[in-house]
């Protein structure tokens, strides 16, 4: 009987086990992230397009050419190709034209006949393109050459409107609009990330952890030492030497799930939102904080002086009266203690209704006296 006993409790001893690992198995897969999500292939990358062009049909929206001659020389240089020459010394008020720079990325691999999406920006004083068509304008890469040519009607966004007492209302920015398919590809940009025998996996963020890791999970799927960590930001994996075999060779590569290493602490601030933003890494030592306001109001009530009735002397005028009252807010202190997560900061800020612009003060404080466990990044 107490060998039956011993080994009915070793089998729920064992089942607990099972369930524990399966349990924790199943949390890691829910954290993993797929490789094309946190790397990508070295030498397979976008490229940036750009053109200066003109946009034709505004309605009286367009570039004023007195301030923008350049306007001007550009028509007369198209219209010169069209075997139009303008009398000399002629100047063209123009209102239905504006001077535009336009931009693209060219994405990896693009065939020549795919379109792409550009994007169409004033560059003079156009105060609207909407209703607008950019003509024929060729993109250029870096190099000079030409990869594309852009050309179709305006979405434009905003809009404006003004009165005839110079009153004015702008949404949004009206001189600024895409072309969804806009321009057409011309040249192929070649890709060399099948020239050599491996195939380099960029980190997104670059990280130790992350690259050992992703290091070995290839290496688990594909066998010893086809992967290697070069650097914190970099992993290089021997690969099929035919172009062909490499495309369902890189497919299992970045379907290829990783627990990325978890990222650094950090506290970011915008200066200009007041957002804060806290890691969950974050860690506060041993600390009391104090943090009380001094509001300081001014109000301006002005009234109306008025002379004695029947006085020779006095004007009616207009006299100010300013009243200025100072309150601090009862000061609010609260404990950090050793340690404390997350979860307790944000409760405790919260708790004190404290505002974000008093957060920040707290959180560079905390800096400062060497109790926040962080770096505090401010863009």
């Amino acid at each position: 009987m107490k060998q039956e006993a011993f080994i009915k409790h070793l089998s729920k001893s064992l089942a607990l086990v099972c369930l524990a690992l399966a349990t924790a198995m199943s949390g890691t897969q829910a954290l993993a992230d797929r490789v094309k999500d946190i790397a990508s292939v070295a030498g397979v990358r976008t490229n940036q397009l750009v053109g200066y062009g003109l946009v034709v049909g505004l309605n009286g929206t367009g570039d004023q050419t007195s301030q923008a001659p350049f306007t001007v020389q550009s028509l007369q240089n198209m219209l010169t190709q069209f075997g139009i020459t303008l009398p000399p010394g002629s100047n063209p008020q123009l209102k239905n034209v504006a001077a535009v720079a336009v931009h693209a990325d060219l994405p990896p691999f693009a065939k020549p006949g795919q379109k792409i999406d550009v994007t169409v920006s004033s560059i003079a004083n156009a105060k609207s393109l909407r209703g607008g068509s950019l003509i024929m304008t060729p993109l250029k890469g870096a190099d000079g050459n030409v990869y594309g040519i852009a050309q179709g009607n305006l979405i434009v966004g905003g809009f404006g409107a003004s009165g005839n007492d110079g009153s004015s209302i702008t949404v949004n920015i009206p001189s600024v609009g895409r072309i969804p398919n806009g321009a057409s590809i011309e040249r192929t940009v070649d890709s060399d990330y099948a020239d050599d025998g491996f195939i380099t996996l960029n980190l997104h963020s670059p990280d130790f952890t992350t690259a050992h890791r992703l290091s070995l999970s290839i290496n688990a799927m594909l066998g010893d030492d086809v992967s290697e960590p070069i650097d914190a930001s970099s992993v290089r994996v021997r690969a099929p030497a035919s172009r062909s075999s490499r495309i369902g060779f890189v497919s299992k590569l970045e379907n290829l799930t990783v627990d990325p290493g978890a990222a650094p602490a950090r506290v970011i601030i915008n200066s200009r939102t007041g957002t804060v933003v806290i890691g969950s890494n974050v860690r506060v030592t041993a600390a009391a904080v104090s943090h009380g306001s001094l509001v300081v109001t001014i109000s301006e009530s002005p009234f109306v002086s008025q002379p004695e009735e029947f006085a020779r002397r006095g004007n009616t005028e207009v006299v100010e009266n300013s009243e200025i009252t100072v309150s601090q807010q009862s000061d609010r202190m609260f404990l950090f203690q050793p340690g404390v997560t997350l979860d307790e900061i944000v409760r405790a800020v919260n708790e004190v209704g404290a505002a974000p612009g008093d957060l920040v003060a707290i959180l560079e404080a905390l800096k400062q006296a060497g109790s926040l466990r962080a770096e505090l990044v401010v863009i």
